[in-house]
């Protein structure tokens, strides 16, 4: 019996199966290299969705967190899809793998910039060096900061201002390795720290660069990045687990153009200090974090934002029910060009999140409901008002819904 061609190819990838009389009355070899190079790869990803209720009058000027633009309030939302093909390293003291994903939906296109719909693409690489040297060459996730920009592996849905004013994405070289079981330190070399940076962004080009509205990346110039991460060792008891992380990201950060100044690259500094920390007292864990950016090269004018944040986490013994309360103190300069925050000449802004979590439907699904303060610190109307109307409102609402299923 002769089998289809595309019956064997899908077989080849293990997309079906043959069975072995099947395998038999064909004289047609699988493709072993195929299964080779497929028999060690994993595929997974999300789904996340949204309904959110913004109680108010008017939405014209969102409370300015990252994926929070107009268009997502009062109505239902598919905020993201997400699909991961992976190779992971082997135990082995030499080992290659490979990463390769891609984001879809309305927070990707704010998360990528120009890199979108790519999320990450990188080959992976261990060396036999001490403790075993990792390296990723190709486009991989911003180290920095206490949230990711995967929903489901934050303690809240919306995300903080830290998490708005950090970089998300970077092409370049990372290198990671291990001192113990309990210190890891990571060091890259990138092309810049803002995604999109080098991506065609459109504005009034400085002399000497490729084109017509467009920004490209300076020859001689490219963007340090790194993050020192330290855990609790299990002889702390109830503390093991516990983490510690510290960073810098130094480099080319984004085009700016302003009347007062002529357009041109900015540099950036970020800093960010962040802890986790586990509790005597059973599914309660607190955490806290710092972030803070600074704009250089801009002459008279300075471009700066920072964030102080403390998170709460009690999952209820015995119950599926995990409560996430974040605190938050922000502020930034009026360039929100540069740093994304703020709709007034200096923004400060008090926020506070609760989340109850439920799983209803088991690990791979996570259903939250939230509810969301922000409120100008300085008095000052920042949120709310009509399209093209000046902020009415000092304090912006919101509840929401999310669902993601993760696979």
């Amino acid at each position: 019996m002769k089998i289809n061609k595309w019956t064997i190819g899908l077989a080849a990838v293990g997309l079906v199966s043959l069975t072995p009389a099947l395998r038999a009355a064909d004289a047609t070899p699988v493709p072993q290299p195929v299964m080779t190079a497929m028999s060690a790869t994993t595929i997974s990803g999300y789904v996340d969705t949204s309904a959110v209720w913004n109680p108010g009058t008017g939405n014209a000027n969102p409370a300015p967190y990252a994926f929070n633009g107009p268009g997502k309030q009062d109505g239902f939302n598919l905020n993201a899809v997400d699909i991961k093909i992976a190779k992971p390293l082997d135990e082995g003291k030499w080992s290659a793998g490979y990463t390769a994903e891609v984001m879809l939906g309305p927070d990707a296109t704010a998360a990528l910039g120009g890199f979108y719909p790519i999320r990450q693409a990188y080959v992976s690489l261990r060396a036999n060096v001490w403790n075993g040297l990792d390296f990723k060459l190709g486009e991989w996730d911003n180290l920095l900061g206490y949230e990711s920009t995967d929903a489901m592996n934050n303690p809240n849905y919306t995300r903080s201002y830290g998490y708005t004013i950090e970089p998300t994405e970077h092409v370049g070289l990372l290198a990671a390795y291990p001192f113990s079981a309990n210190a890891n330190l990571q060091v890259g070399i990138a092309n810049d720290l803002t995604a999109g940076f080098n991506r065609n962004i459109s504005g009034t080009p400085p002399p000497g660069t490729a084109g017509p509205n467009t920004y490209t990346t300076i020859e001689s110039k490219k963007a340090l990045v790194s993050l020192l991460t330290l855990t609790a060792p299990d002889s702390w008891g109830a503390l093991k687990g516990s983490a510690f992380y510290a960073g810098l990201d130094y480099g080319p950060g984004n085009a700016f153009s302003h009347p007062a100044i002529n357009a041109h690259i900015v540099d950036k500094t970020e800093l960010y200090v962040g802890t986790t920390i586990m509790t005597p007292v059973k599914g309660l864990s607190v955490g806290a974090s710092w972030d803070s950016i600074n704009n250089s090269d801009l002459g008279a004018v300075e471009g700066y934002a920072s964030s102080v944040a403390a998170y709460l986490s009690f999952h209820v013994p015995d119950t599926k029910v995990t409560l996430n309360t974040r605190a938050e103190y922000a502020s930034g300069s009026a360039f929100d060009n540069l740093v994304t925050l703020g709709n007034a000449q200096e923004a400060k802004i008090l926020a506070v999140t609760e989340t109850v979590e439920y799983k209803l439907w088991g690990d791979n699904v996570i259903t939250r409901l939230e509810g969301r303060w922000d409120g100008s610190a300085d008095g000052s109307p920042m949120f709310g008002g009509t399209v093209a109307g000046a902020p009415t409102e000092k304090n912006a609402w919101m509840i929401a819904a999310n669902v993601i299923y993760k696979f």
